[in-house]
């Protein structure tokens, strides 16, 4: 063998066979150098910043399009909120069967005889006047009374701020305006906010002749 990695060998005729066949050291050290570069390459900021633009690419094909909720959609959940926030500050909370009651919730704290009509509204986008518009009328509409409702939640979520108003507070209304993320314009109703405190006292009910 040569010091090119050649094998030579003489034969009895003096004629000489060549086998180019490569030094095995030599072979390894050459794969071990190409899969160096390699690796290299794929690890260069080019070919790193490529398989990211190619990632973001498959991702943007997958990513599925904004839901748009109904308003109906929308009171579901502030509903769904109500009930989490109002257990978890220690009530009892029930919904009466069907859509009838002008009431969407009956309250009750826990080991009382206390029982609060309550009709919850929502607000999930913020007017020009950076205020939260709640009606404060049924669906026939007709303003609440206290024949109707002991009290009306209204709920800024974007804020997640809740306000419990008395019924004696928006009877006679036809909507209000809470501005719960504002620090220049406060609401007369901001002294209800948070006010769960409330739906912990007897309720003060008079029937109408």
């Amino acid at each position: 063998m040569n010091g090119d990695g050649v094998e030579v060998e003489s034969g009895d005729l003096g004629g000489i066979s060549i086998w180019a066949g490569a030094d095995p050291e030599s072979e390894s050290q050459s794969k071990s150098k190409s899969k160096a570069k390699a690796k290299a390459a794929s690890e260069s900021p080019a070919s790193t910043q490529a398989n990211s633009t190619q990632a973001n690419s498959i991702q943007a094909n997958f990513t599925q399009p904004e839901l748009k909720l109904t308003p109906k959609q929308l009171g579901e959940i502030a509903e769904a909120e109500f009930i989490a926030k109002a257990v978890g500050l220690g009530f009892v909370v029930a919904k009466p069967w069907g859509d009838s009651e002008p009431y969407d919730f009956i309250v009750n704290p826990k080991k009382s005889f206390i029982f609060w009509r309550v009709q919850v509204k929502s607000a999930h986008v913020q007017g020009r006047d950076k205020t939260y518009s709640f009606g404060a009328r049924d669906g026939a509409r007709r303003s609440y009374t206290a024949e109707d409702i002991d009290a009306l939640v209204a709920y800024a979520r974007p804020e997640e701020a809740w306000y419990v108003l008395p019924v004696r507070v928006v009877e006679g209304l036809k909507a209000l305006k809470l501005s719960p993320g504002s620090r220049n314009f406060r609401s007369k109703y901001e002294k209800w906010r948070e006010k769960w405190e409330i739906l912990r006292r007897a309720v003060r009910r008079v029937r109408r002749k």
